[in-house]
């Protein structure tokens, strides 16, 4: 599959819906540059956050992807993250901003501010058979390839710790991003 996915995910149509429930684990926690309706902490059953995807166009180059992450299922996981209401129209954004490799698929989610409360969603999804996918590493590993790369949104670091930061925030643990984040700290801790 193209790591191009925008016209594929324009076949997922919301004509006539006023609005869509759409579910961030990655950088739409912390970086929302797009309108909405509301927006509120939330989980979605059956799935891990892994930086297991790349980034030739935000945090790398085509030359020197950097990782960013994606979920996979996992049975009886838990992916904390940030639910936005938002009408179709922000859809064109959406679809320009996660093109690299991400497809849009239905989610049930649920609302971590008021118990019980649930909707239907959309997530963004970077499955293994698209061409930016770069697959499982270790932690430590996928930390020095974190420290090594940078694309046009900057540092690929600044993509983890802002993560990190925006997890904790939450009150939410990623014990992944958390190690990463942790193997990082170490990396830059022995160039000084």
């Amino acid at each position: 599959m193209s790591a191009n996915t925008i016209a594929i995910n324009q076949q997922m149509d919301f004509t006539g819906h006023a609005s869509v429930w759409v579910f961030g684990y990655g950088s739409l926690i912390y970086k929302a540059d797009f309108p909405y309706l509301q927006r509120r902490p939330a989980h979605i059953e059956g799935w891990s956050r892994r930086f297991w995807q790349g980034s030739h166009d935000h945090r790398g180059t085509p030359a020197a992807p950097g990782r960013v992450v994606t979920i996979i299922p996992e049975a009886g996981a838990v992916c904390h993250g940030m639910a936005y209401l938002i009408t179709p129209e922000v859809f064109g954004h959406l679809d320009y901003r996660e093109k690299n490799g991400y497809l849009r698929v239905a989610v049930e989610m649920a609302f971590d501010d008021v118990e019980g409360d649930a909707a239907e969603g959309v997530v963004y999804v970077a499955r293994e058979d698209n061409e930016a996918f770069l697959g499982e590493a270790s932690e430590e590993e996928i930390a020095r390839h974190i420290a090594r790369s940078a694309g046009p949104s900057g540092p690929n670091s600044d993509y983890l710790t802002h993560l990190a930061l925006a997890l904790r925030e939450l009150g939410k643990h990623d014990a992944h991003v958390f190690a990463i984040e942790q193997y990082l700290v170490e990396l830059i801790a022995s160039r000084t």
